[in-house]
């Protein structure tokens, strides 16, 4: 990366306000934040302080859903939409444990996020990744350029956890969803997960969020979250808490298990 791209992701990171994917590493123990960021980090724990479990849930959710992909659906690509920051596990690393010859593309238009990108971008030899700076309002752009690498003639696993939390009923989230999907053939996938509005105390922390975030979340009922999936063959148990969706039976019960929804779904 250029020092004239760097001193322009620089220009965009906007230390002085709080960003979600920072905010977000914060919540899962991790270094890549600035102190607006951990500040406010602070201020959802003191009102919800499940979130941080919440967090993690979502990780343990993505992983059990690759796998699930890779292993029983045969999935060897993946669509990774509002990536993040790196941390443990991320979907290259689960894809290409179980096949190493599955290829990634990230998508994220947060800055600190491309800034990091080289720590995603470690594939296997046999495999591939590739990041894409781009905002999911643009579904066009994002297939356009992960057909780079890769093969949109065969099945794609299009992975969006806590994404469209962050796209306003104005923006037509569920018809960016949909538009995603009819770039991928029959035979592809989605993976959605999302925060519902079922706990006073989320509602609470998402609005205190919002009233200091660059971005403004969007929590949304398990219904709505549901309906993303309309028109696709959901795979069983089909949209339920986030702990519910195929736990690992050695695990404890989350208790924190109704504040987020997702599920997996084949497309017809």
């Amino acid at each position: 990366m250029d020092h004239t791209n760097t001193n322009e992701l620089r220009a965009r990171l906007q230390t002085d306000r709080p960003h979600s994917a920072r905010v977000w590493n914060y919540l899962l123990g991790g270094k890549d934040n600035y102190p607006v960021d951990s500040e406010l980090g602070d201020v959802i724990l003191t009102t919800f302080p499940e979130f941080a479990s919440v967090a993690r849930l979502q990780r343990t959710f993505l992983a059990r859903a690759v796998d699930f992909l890779v292993r029983e659906a045969g999935i060897r690509q993946f669509l990774d939409i509002g990536t993040g920051l790196p941390t443990a596990n991320n979907t290259h690393e689960l894809a290409q444990r179980i096949a190493p010859q599955s290829r990634i593309v990230y998508v994220d238009n947060d800055p600190l996020v491309l800034m990091h990108a080289q720590a995603l971008l470690t594939s296997t030899a046999e495999g591939a990744c590739a990041y894409v700076d781009a905002d999911v309002r643009d579904p066009a752009r994002i297939l356009a350029e992960a057909s780079t690498t890769l093969d949109l003639d065969r099945p794609v696993a299009l992975t969006m956890l806590g994404i469209m939390g962050q796209i306003a009923d104005a923006d037509r989230p569920a018809d960016l969803v949909a538009a995603l999907l009819s770039g991928l053939p029959s035979g592809s996938y989605l993976a959605l997960s999302d925060g519902t509005n079922n706990s006073d105390a989320l509602n609470r922390a998402v609005e205190a969020y919002n009233q200091q975030s660059a971005h403004t979340y969007h929590l949304r009922s398990p219904q709505e979250i549901g309906s993303f999936f309309d028109g696709l063959d959901l795979v069983p148990p089909g949209v339920v808490s986030s702990a519910a969706w195929r736990p690992d039976p050695s695990r404890p019960p989350e208790t924190t298990a109704e504040v987020a929804f997702c599920g997996v779904a084949r497309t017809p």
